[in-house]
């Protein structure tokens, strides 16, 4: 099983570890600072000894990258892993905007359900069971989020169960939450909230969350 230190420092942008294997354009590593897309928060972009990550998924506990035809690598051949850091700090950032609406939302509107969530560079957006029209909690939600952002309060996040790869984010004092993805190291790091609603179909509502991107840049 590859050791997955982007959860150990999500801040780090190079690496330099070995393949542990290689199959066909496929490879895996040793050690990986290299996101791959789990619970709606899209893959880190990057290269691995030089070639493009074309795409990374989990499989299992495990990770797979798939590199270009003909990358040459081999099992034991020590790479440079190295990940497009504005990218992975917009995800972070979006990410943990996402989390804190949600946490948020829930606690506005008892016995809502989420259906979906996906984490992007230029927004994030979840999906709701629900019937009415959410925009008009969007002044509160945005004023609650801005009060925990402005506190720049510190993210823990770590393992709920090391042995299962279970991971949490908290929030002292306000919310203990399951996640696997890659945190910031506080709220004040998040900047900027705004809000857009979406219809997208029969008792369903969207919420897109954003961050300014020139916050924190």
């Amino acid at each position: 099983m590859v050791e997955k230190l982007f959860w150990q420092d999500p801040y780090l942008t190079e690496l330099e570890t070995s393949i542990r294997t290689v199959d066909g354009d496929s490879v895996t590593l040793d050690q990986t600072i290299f996101f791959a897309i789990s619970g709606g928060q899209e893959s880190d972009h990057g290269s691995i000894g030089g070639f493009e990550v074309l795409e990374a998924s989990n499989q299992g506990r495990q990770i797979v990258y798939q590199l270009p035809p003909a990358h040459g690598l081999q099992p034991g051949d020590r790479v440079r892993v190295r990940i497009d850091w504005d990218r992975r700090y917009r995800l972070m950032r979006n990410h943990f905007a996402a989390e804190l609406i949600l946490e948020l939302i829930y606690r506005a509107l008892p016995g809502i359900e989420k259906i979906g969530a996906h984490i992007a560079v230029d927004k994030a957006r979840i999906d709701f069971a629900w019937a009415a029209n959410l925009s008009a909690q969007f002044p509160g939600l945005i004023a609650e989020a801005s009060r925990l952002i402005e506190q720049d309060l510190p993210i823990i996040s770590a393992y709920a169960d090391e042995q299962q790869q279970r991971r949490y984010w908290a929030l002292e004092g306000f919310a203990r939450v399951p996640c696997g993805g890659t945190h910031l190291k506080s709220t004040g790091e998040v900047g900027s909230i705004s809000l857009k609603r979406k219809n997208i179909g029969n008792g369903k509502e969207r919420v897109e969350i954003y961050t300014n991107p020139n916050d924190n840049a």
